[in-house]
């Protein structure tokens, strides 16, 4: 049996780059092979606590035929390094540890693929990174070392070592099926629409509004448009299988605030609404149908929509909300008399373990006043066994689970027409 000598650590570089670092060659017994080098990338799946990477394909196909029986869990072993794109004002952000290796298999491709441990609240796989004084979410830059610990058998021929590792993209098909886009007024937003196998005609339009985390950090010009698919579900919910099928196939559009929605509503409301008129227009969009969804900072967002344009909207649903005043004594976000003033129809969403946004003093408060509303009022927010932080009741609507008399809220909202 061939006996492997020396192993090799090369590190790659950032997320999204390929390039790699040349070292010495590999050290080998004259049964052994080495091979050149082997170009990677980043497989990573958005859960309900954010995104983060669950697994690494190595590009091994060019090389021959493997046989599966000479991969391992310690094949190869992987280190993750994450670095915040800007200042955080002295806050650790980021990690440089060891990604376990959990299985390592081949694709239908002929390339290796290791599973990475991952789960909710488990550290070290995670693409963003939160900075507390900024109140942001940011993208981390990444950069993963591949090292290989044992030669990998072909089916035929010697077997082989890999000289050198180059770091590729990363990759989230559901992130990836939405388009990216600027408004005329230098919005961004990005946009998923049905594939061709949906029904032709006018579709439905889903607009999600994100929380305070997932808006720019204009002072440090960080404007990414990309953690507003990466933080939550949110909008990644609403382009399931599950959803489309609900919603008979409907386009999914993810404005991104140039700072937070809350700081500016009134300012903000007629830029999303160009967003709207401009998918509506480019995308066969049925105006009966247009829904809008939103979460804190969102929530609150989704409610000013409807008292700003309250024939445009077939259904809101703000989730964990605030129309409270921001501090004591200040006039609140949404008066009472444009509370009871909103005609669209409107499910709200929150928890009672809420410890950000005072689940009383908002959703519970908006919907004694707005006429004909439905709530959700959950005790926690608990999902798949795992408890996250009260605030984040957008967990349940992105899985669909409120439900009024037997009615679940995406169904609700499919129904609605303007």
């Amino acid at each position: 049996m061939a006996v492997f000598v020396n192993r090799r650590t090369v590190l790659a570089a950032g997320a999204g780059a390929a390039a790699g670092l040349a070292l010495p060659a590999i050290t080998a017994n004259a049964d052994t092979r080495p091979t050149g080098k082997v170009r990677f990338i980043l497989n990573a799946v958005t859960l309900d606590g954010g995104e983060q990477v669950t697994s690494v394909t190595l590009e091994t196909s060019r090389i021959g035929p493997i046989d599966p029986a000479s991969l391992t869990t310690g094949t190869f072993s992987v280190r993750a390094k994450a670095t915040s794109p800007i200042d955080t004002d002295g806050q650790a952000v980021g990690y440089d540890l060891d990604r376990p290796v959990t299985a390592a298999r081949l694709d239908r491709h002929g390339n290796v693929v290791l599973s990475l441990s991952h789960g909710e609240g488990q550290p070290g796989g995670g693409t963003l990174g939160y900075i507390g004084s900024k109140g942001r979410n940011v993208r981390l830059d990444l950069a993963y070392t591949i090292t290989q610990n044992a030669p990998i058998a072909l089916r035929r021929g010697a077997p082989v070592t890999i000289s050198r590792f180059s770091q590729g993209e990363l990759v989230n098909p559901e992130v990836d099926a939405f388009s990216h886009h600027v408004s005329g007024s230098g919005m961004k937003y990005r946009l998923y629409s049905p594939g061709p196998s949906a029904r032709r005609g006018r579709r439905p339009l889903i607009v999600w509004l994100h929380g305070g985390g997932e808006g720019a950090s204009l002072p440090d010009d960080y404007y990414d448009n990309e953690t507003t698919l990466r933080a939550n579900r949110g909008a990644l919910g609403f382009a399931t299988d599950e959803a489309q099928r609900i919603f008979d196939g409907a386009h999914v559009v993810a404005p991104q605030s140039t700072s937070a929605w809350m700081q500016d509503g009134p300012r903000f409301a007629p830029l999303i609404h160009e967003i709207i008129r401009e998918v509506v227009r480019k995308r066969s969009v049925d105006p009966r149908r247009i829904y809008v969804v939103g979460c804190s900072n969102g929530g609150y967002m989704a409610l000013k929509m409807t008292t700003v344009y309250p024939a445009v909207f077939a259904a809101s649903v703000p989730i964990c909300g605030v129309v409270a005043p921001r501090q004591a004594g200040g006039p609140p976000l949404i008066p009472d008399a444009e509370l009871t003033g909103i005609s669209t129809p409107t499910w709200l969403v929150t928890s009672r373990d809420d410890t950000t946004i005072d689940p009383q003093a908002n959703t519970v408060h908006a919907h004694d006043l707005i006429p004909g509303s439905l709530m959700t009022l959950y005790d926690n927010v608990v999902w798949n066994g795992y408890q996250f932080p009260g605030h984040w009741s957008w967990i349940y609507v992105a899985r669909n689970d409120p439900s009024i008399r037997g009615t679940r809220v995406w169904q609700w909202m499919a129904h609605q027409r303007r």
